[in-house]
């Protein structure tokens, strides 16, 4: 399934237009190589999305083509969230502890 599908049916982004977009501005990774709207999303893959100031990682679970809302969230499991610094301060003071 395309990247930017995947990103909307799962809702992880709510528009299949943001989510090109934000695809397009390489603020999504998957397995640690920027990926184009038009990329491939597999079962098992790595997805790295940037929200603003944040980083979320998820885990690709499953692929369906029209999920249900309530279905939406199985389709991946999220691995974690990490801040991203705004300047060089403040990710020394983020990297020191």
């Amino acid at each position: 399934m395309r990247l930017d599908k995947y990103l909307k049916v799962s809702r992880l982004i709510k528009r299949r237009t943001l989510a090109k977009e934000v695809c397009d501005k390489a603020r999504v990774e998957i397995n640690d190589r920027p990926a184009k709207a038009s990329s491939n999303v597999k079962i098992g893959d790595k997805l790295a999305i940037r929200f603003g100031q944040k980083i979320v990682s998820v885990k690709v679970e499953d692929i369906k083509e029209n999920p249900r809302k309530e279905e939406a969230a199985s389709l991946y499991t999220v691995i974690g969230e990490v801040p991203v610094p705004r300047d060089e301060k403040e990710e020394d003071a983020y990297l020191k502890g």
